[in-house]
């Protein structure tokens, strides 16, 4: 049987309406709930940043460690994740991740010790490495490629959009009585999710099972350890480099052991029977442009996000509340764009939507480039915070259902899973190139004590301008003609 992929399918073609049963509709509120709990983590912490570094006494480069050591575990261990669910069961890794999710997230509100809440961080990027494709590919394992799959991954990456934009206000709303409810608030739901789950997820078949493979190093556990080893690697050296210096032996020896682990897990990838990426897929349809994409969006946002709060309420003073009121907008227009996505995406096809969701972003970063020390909230932020809603809505979905359309049911897991590798890996590594420009400027070790409000802005103005240059890059990447013509592919 043949379908026609989201890459060739003409932009307004009429199709049947889709139809789901009460069970399918539960499936993807318990997939969507979690993936919406990812994000919220994310950002939710993001608004808490200058609250717990005033009762930890932390600064900025500690504070950064808060935000990438989730980002980082998530991304590191994602590949592993999504293969993890493939051949193992899908039903049984996700709702495992998502238990040790709960956990971690209960542990984090209540430690004191700096390490030991930086250390929770990671453990619940590294449950959310594996509940994250998991969810991704039993959506595209239950709903078939076209219109119903591109429905159910419309609304399944809007609701991540929605809890990553979301999460500033209700981490607003929670910091404005402890930061430690921005780690306890995820607690019962993910509790009530995980019963859910047991009732609505379908039991599948292990695909290594299936194929007889009972053999340890066909999990890839070496490209894990590699992957995660390099990449951590990469980001520790680039954000200590400011204060090792550039030219020192500590920080040219960072990147040369980092470049050396992560070419050896390139090595293993092209040995292993059952690597964690085909390298090979990258040549398949949209996969590279849209992971270089999401690289884009997601890196430049986070950065942008980072630097925004500490802007908000250490330049201007803002309250925690007051600040994700401010940026309430964006998330407003996030969620609300869920029940059109996939229309959208049917009607103007997925590569517009992310070159029009880029191009949205980017002029919302330069707008921003205008602010001062103080600035009239409707002229000088409510149109970024505008533009960056129109941009994330567009553009999330559209880049996860390019993602992995035309690619094979027993390679979902993979192409899921390299799809979230690139928004969270890409997102700490902007994040990291962002602090390092920020430390470099000024007493940004020390949260900027000090400086006037001018010094302090003036300091943070090298990460706003690298937000926009990133988001201009995946713009001009995906906006590049296509070298294949469109193709129409076997539905496997």
């Amino acid at each position: 049987m043949t379908s026609t992929s989201t890459l060739e399918r003409p932009a307004g073609e009429r199709l049947a309406p889709v139809r789901w049963s009460r069970a399918q509709w539960m499936l993807l509120l318990v997939l969507c709930t979690v993936l919406a709990l990812d994000a919220l983590d994310v950002s939710m912490v993001g608004v808490a940043l200058p609250s717990i570094g005033t009762e930890l006494h932390l600064g900025t480069e500690s504070l950064q460690w808060i935000v990438s050591a989730y980002v980082l575990g998530y991304g590191s261990l994602l590949l592993l994740g999504g293969r993890m669910a493939d051949l193992l069961g899908r039903r049984r890794i996700f709702l495992i991740a998502l238990s040790v999710f709960a956990a971690a997230s209960l542990l984090g509100g209540l430690v004191d010790d700096p390490a030991l809440l930086i250390g929770t961080r990671f453990l619940k990027g590294l449950a959310a490495a594996f509940t994250a494709p998991a969810g991704f590919s039993i959506i595209t394992t239950n709903f078939a490629e076209g219109r119903e799959r591109n429905r159910a991954v419309s609304i399944f990456t809007t609701f991540g959009a929605s809890g990553f934009s979301l999460g500033l206000v209700v981490g607003g709303l929670m910091t404005a009585m402890s930061w430690r409810w921005t780690f306890l608030v995820s607690v019962p739901v993910a509790v009530a999710v995980v019963i859910l789950g047991l009732k609505y997820i379908p039991r599948d078949n292990a695909a290594g099972r299936a194929e007889g493979s009972n053999n340890d190093s066909g999990h890839d556990l070496w490209g894990a350890v590699t992957l995660a080893a390099g990449m951590l690697g990469l980001v520790y050296t680039l954000v200590a480099a400011p204060g090792n210096g550039w030219g020192s032996v500590a920080t040219i020896a960072g990147f040369v052991a980092s470049a050396a682990v992560l070419t050896a897990f390139a090595v293993i990838e092209n040995r292993v029977r059952h690597p964690l990426i085909r390298f090979s897929i990258l040549r398949e349809g949209w996969v590279a442009r849209a992971n270089l994409s999401a690289v884009g969006l997601f890196g430049s946002y986070l950065s942008f996000q980072f630097i925004l709060t500490l802007y908000l309420q250490s330049v201007l003073g803002w309250s925690p509340l007051g600040m994700a009121l401010a940026l309430l907008p964006t998330g407003l227009l996030v969620a609300s764009s869920a029940p059109f996505a996939d229309r959208l995406i049917d009607k103007f096809g997925a590569p517009r939507l992310i070159r029009t969701g880029l191009a949205s972003l980017a002029l919302g970063y330069l707008l921003f480039l205008r602010v001062g020390t103080s600035p009239n909230y409707v002229t000088d932020i409510l149109p970024s915070v505008l533009l960056l809603g129109v941009g994330f809505a567009l553009a999330f979905p559209s880049i996860n259902v390019q993602a992995t359309a035309g690619i094979r049911n027993a390679e979902q897991g993979l192409a899921a899973g390299l799809i979230q590798t690139s928004t969270q890996v890409g997102a700490a590594l902007v994040l990291a190139v962002t602090t390092a420009m920020v430390s470099g400027h000024g007493n940004a070790s020390d949260g900027g004590a000090g400086l006037d409000a001018a010094a302090m802005l003036e300091q943070y103005r090298p990460g706003l301008i690298l937000s926009a240059a990133v988001a201009v890059a995946a713009l001009l990447i995906a906006a590049a003609p296509s070298r294949s013509r469109k193709r129409v592919v076997a539905e496997h």
